[in-house]
């Protein structure tokens, strides 16, 4: 079973410890045929050249929120899933290629309570 977005998110991982997949693969291979469009009627219909969406299904380019708006209206999922995929894909990939620098920055703790304080305010649990 996957871990929430939320998990994965605060730790930066999929549970497996694989890279979680790009946005663009979940619509290619998930999203397009279930709603049977061609890459040509997707961009058609999202308003966009199809060199773009054709970026985005390859993995090359990233789910911008302009095309997390435009997927939303097109299949009916939140623009907050297609930004959330992004943001763990791009999240896990940073922390791979900046493990060693990440490695020595000093960790600071803020306090508990002020912590707590502005996850809550910004609606984050972690």
């Amino acid at each position: 079973m996957t871990a929430p977005l939320s998990y994965r998110m605060s730790a930066g991982l999929t549970p497996s410890n694989d890279p979680p997949p790009h946005p663009g693969i979940v619509l290619r291979t998930r999203v397009l045929p279930e709603l049977r469009m061609t890459v040509t009627q997707a961009a058609r219909e999202l308003a966009v050249a199809r060199q773009t969406l054709h970026r985005v299904l390859a993995g090359r380019a990233a789910v911008t929120p302009e095309m997390a708006a435009r997927l939303s209206r097109l299949c009916g999922l939140p623009a907050g899933f297609w930004l959330d995929l992004q943001l763990v894909y791009d999240l896990w990939h940073a922390q791979r290629s900046l493990a060693d620098a990440l490695e020595r920055i000093p960790a600071h703790a803020l306090p508990d309570t002020l912590r707590t304080d502005i996850l809550t305010r910004h609606g984050r649990t972690h």
